[in-house]
């Protein structure tokens, strides 16, 4: 049983690195030294004979074998975390109400198509879902489970990891037809910029250095950015979660994507709570039911 155990711990550590991009960053998330993280990482590449990542001076990436490896792997433990909490949900129904707050195009893009299969799946939770652009206190607001997106700070709260979503810069056909195409990020100052009005830290680009984006058009939800986008506004910088329908469907065109540093913490997507001792059946219904499902 103790090989196993340590086998799963690394396999645990292999995937913290991986969502978090970085040895460091993967201790840190776990509580544990980066040396331990390296070695479970050099073992485990050690047994296989291939190496699971590149490491350079700036980040750490997957390498093909790595990301092949790495899917595989979430899949195997995600269908045994299934199994586990099929257990554990036949000795209790998840019940009650279950307040979820995230920002508005998370809501539109993201949890609705959701809704649905949860309601049919356990129809004893009580949903409520509210929409806020900026973070709010969970206890003030009565909620129970809040998704944000990027770096957290409230060191207050638990935090599930549901996933990365890369950060796309884009401009509808529209008004790159009149106003032409960035080639550099050094451009972007020749362009309308369309942002964000009440967090600065969204209109800065994730470049080497960090370029704050000098913005023309602003607004305070991430949903109205993305309509002035594809109204022909200007270019905007956005999560892959609300633009990858519409760069794939033409509406909106993805620039310099070779520029933005990836992974950086606006990627992150986070579901967070309050945890005391036992996490409430429906809050933890919820996250299982939606990691798996969710298109970032």
């Amino acid at each position: 049983m103790t090989g196993i155990r340590s086998k799963t711990e690394e396999l645990e550590i292999l995937l913290a690195v991986a969502d978090h991009g970085g040895f460091s960053a993967a201790a840190n998330a776990l509580d544990m030294q980066v040396a331990k993280v390296s070695r479970a990482v050099a073992r485990l590449e050690q047994e296989h004979a291939c190496s699971l990542f590149t490491r350079t001076t700036r980040k750490v990436s997957l390498t093909q074998e790595g990301e092949r490896f790495i899917t595989a792997i979430r899949s195997a433990m995600e269908q045994i975390a299934g199994a586990e909490f099929a257990l554990t949900a036949q000795k209790t129904r998840p019940s009650g109400r279950l307040r979820i707050d995230a920002a508005s195009p998370f809501v539109l893009h993201q949890l609705i198509p959701l809704i649905k299969p949860f309601r049919a799946a356990y129809p004893d939770i009580e949903l409520e879902l509210v929409s806020n652009d900026s973070i709010i206190d969970l206890i003030e607001k009565r909620t129970d489970l809040a998704i944000r997106i990027g770096g957290l700070s409230d060191s207050g709260l638990h935090a599930t990891l549901l996933g990365r979503s890369l950060l796309h810069l884009v401009a509808s056909p529209d008004y790159l037809a009149i106003n032409g195409i960035p080639k550099t990020v050094d451009e972007l100052t020749l362009h309308d910029v369309i942002g964000f009005s009440d967090i600065s830290n969204l209109n800065k680009l994730p470049t080497t250095p960090p370029i704050q984006l000098t913005i023309n058009i602003k607004a305070s939800s991430g949903e109205t950015v993305r309509q002035l986008c594809l109204a022909g506004n200007g270019i905007a910088l956005l999560s892959n979660f609300m633009v990858s329908e519409d760069i794939k469907a033409g509406r909106l065109v993805s620039l310099l994507s070779d520029s933005i540093n990836t992974p950086n913490p606006r990627e992150q997507v986070n579901a967070v709570y309050y945890k005391h001792t036992v996490l409430a059946s429906r809050i933890e219904a919820f996250l299982h039911f939606i990691k798996n499902r969710l298109a970032l």
